[in-house]
């Protein structure tokens, strides 16, 4: 059970009642508590990396969740996810992500969420393609997706914005379920990253093993790179 403790009976006072007589010293609830094998309650870190621009323009939904391609370069997805640290701070990763074999083809990490994070991730998978020209990229409504500096970004590579349903993570489950993935295989056992250059270090080995030794049931139990080398 969990209990309140601000509803929680002053052990001190014969009457039950609720309200404490005297203020007690959190050292001394803890000692209680480890007493009765009671513990404390914490709600896991959340950190919000989808903050909307109401004066923004938003995209229509291009993919409408259907998160395949023909072909390479033809459609993406993107996101941005939050990278605890254990000094509380985080650390944020953008992806770019090719619908067709799962292939993480672009990714920036950063100490910020500045437009230029997401910028760099789209830019970077450009310069490993060749070029995007003609490709969808799809995201959620953030506003460094709607920020007219993204906006020309993706003009300049021939990039067509697309973005899914407000506060629906289904519509772009395919770059979330990337994101929890990470979390899931490099975080294993802890909640947070020791540091920020381990931070860089681990989430830069994993994103090299997705596309070169992880094998996906999508590609048929190929990693992207090998999906991709046998459909060229």
């Amino acid at each position: 059970r969990v209990h309140d403790l601000r509803a929680t009976p002053d052990p001190t006072r014969r009457d039950g009642a609720t309200t404490p007589a005297k203020r007690i010293n959190r050292k001394k609830v803890a000692r209680l508590m480890r007493a009765q094998n009671l513990f404390g309650f914490q709600k896991k870190r959340r950190v919000k990396t989808t903050v909307r621009d109401k004066g923004r323009r938003v995209f229509a939904d291009l993919v409408n969740r259907d998160f395949t391609a023909c072909a390479a370069n033809r459609v993406l997805v993107g996101d941005i996810t939050y990278l605890p640290i254990a000094d509380g701070t985080n650390m944020y990763l953008a992806t770019a992500i090719d619908c067709f074999s799962r292939k993480l083809i672009g990714f920036a990490i950063a100490d910020h969420m500045r437009t230029e994070l997401v910028e760099e991730a789209l830019e970077n998978a450009s310069h490993l393609r060749g070029g995007l020209d003609g490709a969808i990229f799809h995201s959620d409504h953030g506003s460094v997706y709607t920020s007219s500096q993204f906006q020309a970004t993706c003009r300049r590579l021939g990039v067509t914005q697309s973005m899914g349903a407000v506060g629906t993570s289904a519509d772009n489950s395919l770059a979330e379920s990337f994101s929890a993935a990470l979390k899931r295989e490099v975080l294993k056992d802890t909640k947070t990253f020791a540091n920020q250059l381990i931070c860089r270090r681990d989430v830069f080995r994993w994103c090299v093993r997705y596309n070169t030794c992880r094998r996906h049931t999508w590609c048929g139990y190929q990693t992207p790179d090998e999906f991709e080398s046998q459909a060229a």
